[in-house]
C-alpha cells in the first residue's frame, strides 16, 4: 500500500523486501495520528489493524465511515481506489499488496471467470481466515530467519481465495463426491522432484508446473494425497534428509544446513528441535557412539 500522508510520515517497522517474495509484499507499519491519503494504485490492497483500538474517519471507493477501529478489523483496497483515513490516535497496520493477476489466476483455478469477480471497496471486515493469514505474514516478517518462499505462496494462494469467496458468496464445494487426489503418477513426480530439490528454494508455481496443475489445485490435491499441507511436507523431507546425513557422514552441521535447504545451522537446529524433540548435537553425538 502506497501511502502518502498529511503530516506526519507512517514509519515501516517490518518489510518483506529483500526476502524473495513474488507474489505478495507486505509492511508493517506505525501511522501517527492524523491524516493518512491512500493514492489509488495499481495492485490491490489490504490493511489490517493491530495494537490498541482508535477513532478512525474513513473514505474509500465512495464510502465513509467513523468507527472505533480495533484489533483485526481489515481494510480491503481494490486497484485503482484511492482512501483516506484520520485516527485520534498512533496505530499499526499491516498492509497487503497483491496484484490483479494473482486473483484472476486463483479466481481460474477455482473455475470462476476473473473477470466475473469484482473485488469492491470494504471498511472494518472481520474475517477469522483473512486475520489468521494475517498474523501469520506478520509472524514472518517478524523471524529473524525468512520462511521458505513456498510458504509464502501457500499465504498469498490462501489470501486470494478468500477474497475470492467474500466477493462471491462463498466457496463452490460440489457435494457427494469424494475427496479429489493426485495421481500416482503425479504425486511420484513430485515428490522426486522435492527430494532431488530440498537444497534449492520450492516456489509453489514450479511445484504445480511439475504435476501439471494450478497452483491452487495443488494446494489441495497434495493435502488430500499426503495428509500434509505441500510446505509442511518439504519441510519434514528437509528435516529427515538432514538426519540421514548426520547419522551416515562425517559432514559438519553447517554444511548438512545449507545440503537440506535450511537458511542456516540455527535455523536447522530450531526446526528439528520443534520436529523431532532433539538437537543437531544429539543426533550426532547418539550416531557417534553406535
Amino acid at each position: 500500500m502506497t501511502l502518502s500522508s498529511i503530516q506526519p510520515s507512517p514509519q515501516i517497522l517490518l518489510t518483506s523486501a529483500g526476502r524473495a517474495w513474488n507474489v505478495l509484499s507486505a509492511d508493517f507499519i506505525h501511522i501517527p495520528r492524523g491524516r493518512v491519503h491512500v493514492p489509488g494504485g495499481d495492485t490491490h490492497r489490504l490493511g489490517m489493524h493491530f495494537g490498541p483500538p482508535v477513532n478512525a474517519d474513513c473514505q474509500c471507493g465512495g464510502r465513509r465511515m467513523r468507527r472505533v477501529q480495533k484489533p483485526g478489523d481489515i481494510d480491503i483496497i481494490p486497484a485503482g481506489v484511492e482512501g483516506s483515513w484520520e485516527d485520534d490516535a498512533d496505530c499499526r497496520i499491516l498492509r497487503l499488496s497483491f496484484s490483479r493477476s494473482l486473483l484472476d489466476r486463483v479466481a481460474a483455478d477455482l473455475g470462476r471467470h476473473g473477470d466475473r469477480v469484482e473485488l469492491l471497496p470494504q471498511l472494518q471486515l472481520r474475517d477469522t481466515r483473512l486475520e489468521a493469514i494475517g498474523w501469520a505474514i506478520k509472524a514472518d516478517l517478524e523471524a529473524d530467519t525468512p520462511s521458505d518462499p513456498l510458504y509464502i505462496d501457500l499465504l498469498a494462494n490462501a489470501l486470494a481465495v478468500r477474497l475470492i469467496e467474500t466477493a462471491t458468496g462463498g466457496p463452490q464445494r460440489p457435494e457427494g463426491r469424494s475427496e479429489p487426489k493426485l495421481s500416482a503418477r503425479q504425486l511420484r513426480v513430485l515428490t522426486e522432484f522435492i527430494e532431488t530439490h530440498l537444497d534449492k528454494r520450492l516456489h509453489l508455481a514450479d511445484l504445480a508446473a511439475v504435476a501439471g496443475l494450478s497452483a491452487t489445485r495443488l494446494k489441495t490435491l497434495f493435502r488430500n494425497s499426503t495428509g500434509l499441507p505441500v510446505h509442511q511436507y518439504v519441510i519434514r523431507r528437509r528435516v529427515e534428509h538432514a538426519r540421514a546425513l548426520m547419522t551416515t557422514t562425517m559432514m559438519p552441521a553447517s554444511e548438512i544446513a545449507v545440503a537440506a535447504g535450511f537458511a542456516h545451522q540455527s535455523h536447522m537446529a530450531s526446526t528439528m528441535r520443534r520436529l523431532l524433540g532433539e538437537t543437531p548435537g544429539e543426533i550426532m553425538r547418539r550416531a557417534a557412539e553406535i
